[in-house]
């Protein structure tokens, strides 16, 4: 393990939190530069935008290719993962899923991208995040925690928990997210620059399932799974915010202030520091429903439009699939109600 050869010794804790923050910072980089968001390629304001999607596309053609090269090679060990779960929580998954999406829509972006907003000066997205940590917390740990037990409860048999066990099927799948990227890239103007940074997001799903499953874990002292997310990372800064005494920063947060940091610097180099507030008290309300729906509806789907979408999917797993789908048909639903209703808001 990778652990073992580090020339320096630090509790596995602070390991990860530190393993997170660099893939954050990279994140949060690439994040900014290509304006990635799930919301903009399936419901942009305008109607799919056919670059954002090439690079999101991109960016899950190598996370699935990336995983499964990293699994053939013991990088990666998901055995137990709540992901790869046969019985899939199907009831949760569709409504956290199209509730999560309804919100996407209602505030301009996803919560990757808003995280990223939030560092250059968008006090818009900055509220979006801190309603959405606090709902999102609530869901997992407060009031709304029967919400999601009693939907929880509704579990479906699928027989196979991911696609990848069907031999062959990862190769096949990562060639036609590659071609489905590489066509719409031609029908855009998507840049080669970034359709790379979709590549190097897509990447850092896989890093960091390698490394909190094999690469950094030490048997006498074993930590929880995670990859790049938003859902429980921002959930658990939160607590670790209000509680830091208590309880250790680990991954999540460590990658939530990475791609904080990664975002800042990145639009401060490039001369896109900002300072943005709302228009309206309507606009302030949207954005706020938009926030709860998402932070309820990202733990009830098992993660967002990245911890299920793009580090969910890499392995192929059903339920993260089952969620990427039910987002994507969110925003679509999102934005058939409410678009033609008031002029669009730049996120």
């Amino acid at each position: 393990m990778l652990l073992e050869t580090l020339p320096f010794e630090l509790p596995v804790q602070t390991v990860h939190l530190l393993f997170g923050a660099l893939l954050g910072l990279i994140f949060g980089v690439a994040a900014q530069i290509s304006r990635f968001c799930l919301r903009r390629a399936v419901a942009g304001e305008e109607g799919p935008d056919r670059a954002a999607g090439a690079v999101w596309l991109t960016a899950l053609a190598f996370a699935v290719g990336g995983f499964a090269v990293a699994q053939s090679l013991g990088w990666v060990a998901l055995d137990g993962h709540r992901l790869l779960d046969a019985s899939v929580p199907v009831l949760a998954i569709v409504l956290g899923g199209v509730a999560f999406g309804i919100g996407m829509v209602l505030t301009r972006g996803c919560m990757s991208r808003l995280t990223v907003l939030s560092a250059t000066g968008n006090l818009r997205a900055l509220m979006v995040v801190a309603v959405f940590a606090i709902v999102a917390h609530a869901t997992l740990k407060g009031v709304l925690a029967p919400l999601r037990t009693s939907l929880g409860s509704v579990q479906l048999d699928l027989g196979i928990a991911s696609l990848a066990e069907v031999p062959g099927l990862s190769i096949i799948v990562t060639l036609l997210l590659a071609v489905g990227a590489g066509l719409l890239a031609r029908q855009s103007s998507a840049k080669p620059r970034d359709l790379a940074l979709g590549a190097v997001i897509g990447l850092v799903a896989v890093a960091g399932w390698a490394g909190t499953s094999v690469l950094l874990v030490d048997d006498f002292d074993p930590l929880p799974v995670q990859s790049a997310a938003f859902t429980l990372p921002w959930s658990d800064t939160l607590f670790w915010v209000i509680a830091s005494s208590a309880i250790p920063a680990g991954f999540g947060t460590g990658l939530v202030g990475g791609v904080l940091l990664g975002a800042f610097a990145s639009a401060a180099l490039r001369g896109e520091l900002a300072l943005q507030s709302f228009e309206t008290p309507a606009q302030t309300v949207r954005y706020g429903a938009g926030g709860a729906l998402m932070g309820v509806g990202g733990v009830l789907a098992g993660g967002c439009t990245i911890g299920a979408g793009l580090s969910g999917s890499a392995a192929l797993s059903l339920a993260a699939l089952l969620a990427l789908a039910s987002i994507i048909a969110g925003g679509l639903l999102g934005r058939a109600l409410l678009q033609p209703r008031g002029a669009a808001v730049s996120a």
